[in-house]
């Protein structure tokens, strides 16, 4: 965990990370750095930490991740935003699933981005965010248009294959998609292709649908 000293220009964005890889971390640490107008304040790994810190820095924006190592950014989204009024909460994450991103938009966050993320498109969203904008990758906000969309019965569905029904049954366990690679001995892209797999033979968009078909097949 680490907090810094506030900057003495007090018209400094003042900018928290939650991040669990060092890695990433450093690089939306040095990528918000250049930005004069934004100073990072602080950058924390767990959502113990952040909600400990975060609370007495109060920064203006604070770009959470979702998996982390002792529960979810949207978790910690949810305890902070209500505490928080005047801080902004975007999510920057490799999840595109529809329960996530809803769930996180519930918690209290007016942005979320999909990793990897261009430094262009993180500082146009730390301004846009404070503007009373909500910043979306091109793939969320399309996710959230056809949340709204009333279109006939969905096809049948296609059979799973036997890998794809058990990354499905972990997943309706409520297992996240970093315990599913572990479980499995598989990797987390490999993961996520199953995924994206199993939402187009099931013509769904978001976990908690996939497990209600899969659950109807049965």
């Amino acid at each position: 965990m680490t907090a810094r000293t506030p900057a003495s220009d007090a018209k400094a964005i003042r900018v928290a990370l939650v991040e669990d890889d060092a890695g990433t971390r450093l690089s939306l640490e040095r990528m918000v750095a250049t930005d004069a107008a934004c100073q990072v304040v602080g950058g924390f790994r767990t959502v113990r930490e952040a909600t400990e810190a975060i609370v007495r820095l109060r920064p203006d924006v604070v770009l959470v991740d979702v998996n982390l190592p002792d529960g979810t950014g949207v978790e910690a989204v949810r305890r902070l935003a209500p505490l928080l009024p005047d801080t902004e909460f975007v999510m920057l994450t490799i999840y595109q699933d529809g329960d996530v991103l809803f769930g996180a938009l519930s918690a209290g966050a007016h942005g979320y981005l999909i990793k990897p993320v261009r430094v262009e498109e993180l500082l146009a969203a730390i301004h846009d965010v404070l503007e009373g904008g909500a910043p979306m990758s091109n793939v969320v906000a399309r996710k959230i248009v056809r949340s709204f969309e009333f279109g006939p019965s969905l096809p049948p569905p296609e059979s799973l294959a036997p890998r794809e029904r058990e990354v499905l049954e972990l997943l309706a366990s409520g297992a996240m998609y970093k315990q599913v690679a572990s479980r499995l001995d598989i990797s987390l892209n490999t993961v996520l292709t199953h995924i994206r797999r199993i939402y187009k033979k099931l013509h769904v968009n978001s976990r908690h649908a996939a497990v209600e078909r899969y659950r109807r097949m049965q």
